[in-house]
């Protein structure tokens, strides 16, 4: 399976295991059925959204994988984590490792009171 042929959800989920590694091991944590809009300095204004399709194209694309880079997906419920593993083998202590990007319904809210609990700085 080519990166062409992935579904736009699929892609966006593959590109954060590829932004920053931690520890050489590289964790993105999503829920099907997630869809957030999102404002970017650079890109404006766009929506992320990763739907059962997606799942479906990231399952296939890291079992048959040309690139050489070599992934491990695990599904609960409705809550997918997709590792990029440096050395092709996941680590025992898996839960030591941080959680790079989040893209479930439960972060978002977290992340939205977070933001309403903090108090503008430009008001000192």
């Amino acid at each position: 399976m080519e990166w062409n042929d992935l579904t736009e959800g699929a892609k966006a989920v593959l590109e954060q295991t590829r932004n920053i590694k931690n520890d050489n091991i590289q964790i993105v944590e999503f829920e099907i059925g997630f869809e957030q809009q999102v404002e970017d300095e650079d890109q404006g204004t766009y929506k992320v959204s990763i739907q059962e399709e997606d799942y479906q194209s990231l399952k296939r694309y890291t079992q048959e994988n040309e690139y050489g880079d070599k992934y491990h997906m695990a599904k609960n419920k409705n809550i997918v984590k997709i590792i990029l593993l440096e050395n092709g083998k996941i680590p025992e202590n898996l839960s030591e490792f941080p959680v790079f990007r989040q893209y479930k319904k439960e972060a978002l809210i977290k992340t939205e009171v977070e933001a309403e609990s903090t108090p503008d700085a430009s008001q000192e």
